[in-house]
Formats: C-alpha cells, sequence, structure tokens
C-alpha cells in the first residue's frame, strides 16, 4: 500500500490552514494525521454520511444498555457487597480525586499536556502495528501531535479515546515486577491507587480534548465516533469493575453478560410497547 503523508505542522496550524473561517485558535494537541493533507471531511457525501448517522443510531441503545448495565452492577457491589468499603476502592477513589484535583488546578498544565499527547499518538502507532500497518512518523508537543502511517480505520482514529494507555502501562510494569520480587498489601494498595490516577488523566484529558474540533472524530463523522467512544468507555469501566471484584473473572464477566441480557429484554420490550400504543393512538387520531 502506498505511504500516506502526516502533515508536517503543528495541527492547529493545519486547522487554521483548512479555512480560517473557523477562527480556531485552542490548541489541536491530541491529533494523528493518518490522511493526506488535502482530504477534506466536509467533501464526504449524504450517502455517507447518513450511513453513519445509521449506524451510530444503531449503536446507541447497545452503549444506553451497557452503561445502565455497569451502573447497576456498580451499586449492587457498593451497597450489598459492602465494595466501597474494600481498600481497593479507596486508594482507587483517592488517585482518582488527586488527578482530577490536580487538572483543575492548572499546575504543569503542560507537561501533562504533553504526556497526554504522548500516550495518545504512542496509542495510535500501537494499534496501527498490532492491525499489520507501518508508522514512519511520529512527532509529539504541546502545540500538536501526529504520526505517519499506511493504514486507517476506525479503530486506530478512536483507539486513544476509549484505551487508558498509561493505566495499561502502569499495570503491565506491576505485573512483571511481580513475577521477580515479592510485593506486601501495601504495594497492591499503591497500584490500586496508581490505576486510579492514570485513569482519571485519560478520563479528564480526554473530555477536555473531544470539544476541540478533533480531526480524528471527523474522520469518521463526529456523531459516530462520540457513540464509538462513550462504548469504548463503558466497556473499559466494566472491565475494570470485573477484575475488581472478588472471585473469578469468568465469573463477573459472565454474570455482568447475564444482566446485560436482562436489561435489554426490559428496555426492548418497553420500547415496542410505547411503539404499539403510539401506532395506535396515530391510527385512531387519523382514521377514525
Amino acid at each position: 500500500m502506498e505511504e500516506l503523508s502526516a502533515t508536517k505542522g503543528p495541527a492547529d496550524e493545519w486547522a487554521n490552514r483548512r479555512g480560517n473561517r473557523r477562527g480556531q485558535k485552542s490548541i489541536r494537541a491530541a491529533i494523528a494525521r493518518s490522511l493526506p493533507e488535502d482530504e477534506d471531511f466536509d467533501a464526504v457525501g449524504w450517502s455517507k454520511r447518513l450511513l453513519r448517522w445509521a449506524v451510530a443510531f444503531v449503536l446507541l441503545p447497545f452503549c444506553l444498555v451497557t452503561a445502565w448495565t455497569l451502573v447497576m452492577q456498580f451499586s449492587h457491589a457498593t451497597l450489598h457487597q459492602r465494595f466501597w468499603q474494600s481498600a481497593e476502592f479507596w486508594h482507587f477513589a483517592i488517585g482518582v480525586l488527586v488527578m482530577v484535583g490536580w487538572f483543575w488546578s492548572g499546575l504543569m498544565h503542560s507537561v501533562f499536556l504533553r504526556l497526554y499527547v504522548l500516550g495518545h499518538e504512542f496509542t495510535h502507532g500501537m494499534v496501527v502495528t498490532c492491525l499489520g500497518g507501518k508508522v514512519s512518523g511520529f512527532h509529539v508537543s504541546t502545540e500538536g501531535g501526529y504520526i505517519t502511517t499506511n493504514k486507517t480505520n476506525w479503530v486506530i482514529a478512536l483507539s486513544p479515546y476509549f484505551v487508558p494507555i498509561w493505566s495499561i502501562e502502569a499495570a503491565v510494569l506491576y505485573g512483571l515486577l511481580k513475577v521477580f520480587a515479592d510485593f506486601s498489601v501495601e504495594w497492591d494498595k499503591l497500584f490500586y491507587a496508581v490505576i486510579g490516577l492514570t485513569w482519571a488523566f485519560h478520563l479528564v484529558w480526554t473530555l477536555w480534548m473531544l470539544p476541540r474540533e478533533q480531526p480524528d472524530l471527523q474522520e469518521n463523522g463526529t456523531f459516530l465516533s462520540l457513540v464509538l467512544i462513550c462504548f469504548g468507555n463503558v466497556l473499559v469501566l466494566a472491565g475494570l469493575l470485573c477484575v475488581a471484584g472478588k472471585g473469578s473473572l469468568w465469573e463477573h464477566a459472565r454474570g455482568f453478560g447475564m444482566e446485560w441480557l436482562r436489561h435489554a429484554a426490559t428496555w426492548g420490550d418497553r420500547v415496542w410497547y410505547w411503539a404499539n400504543q403510539g401506532i395506535a393512538w396515530t391510527c385512531k387520531e387519523w382514521l377514525f
């Protein structure tokens, strides 16, 4: 496959070159350009746009049911299994609160911004490599970031928005260290705090980036991309909940799946009932 070139300047400069009519000066820091520079997202045909919207609306109920199941499972674990009293929960929560507070304080903003962009572009590159592509260029700065690659799809474009790369790296590093050394329970508690810290880092910076007109999102349609990002993050949270629960991972995953099916059936039955009621009311009003 012919290798595609990436933009050669900061992402915000590229966006301003596309059209000064937008007049946006905000940082486009977490953008991976894997399309030609002359690619115009506004040139997508109506048929493709309608297809993207249709796919988004099909996926949206699955996302909502998964999110609702996650909330119900977490509530059950918190209230009935006293998950909130566990050391793992509190250390994870402390890590989350520390990162959220640090983010809102604005301290070391440029350092964290560069770290986020590094993780963002590294995730792009990692997914490209896993899918058989080639990365030939990599750039990270507080002004913008990109990779140069010969392969792109929606997984590559959106993966940094739902893959908490620093949490994964922390987990892999801690797992490798435990192979060669024995750690006390206190180290395990610290590990949960680090996971909370890094996951919150991923979440708050992703939320900060999303409103800044990311070409990653425009490449596959903004609405569809947002649905996929939301769905991906919900699945990651569900996986974390299954891992954190007492018992085997398979047992928790199976329980989550059964609850998902129950909620999906309940919601589907209600929607079917409301649809029938609406059709009956419409026929009554218009025909009689």
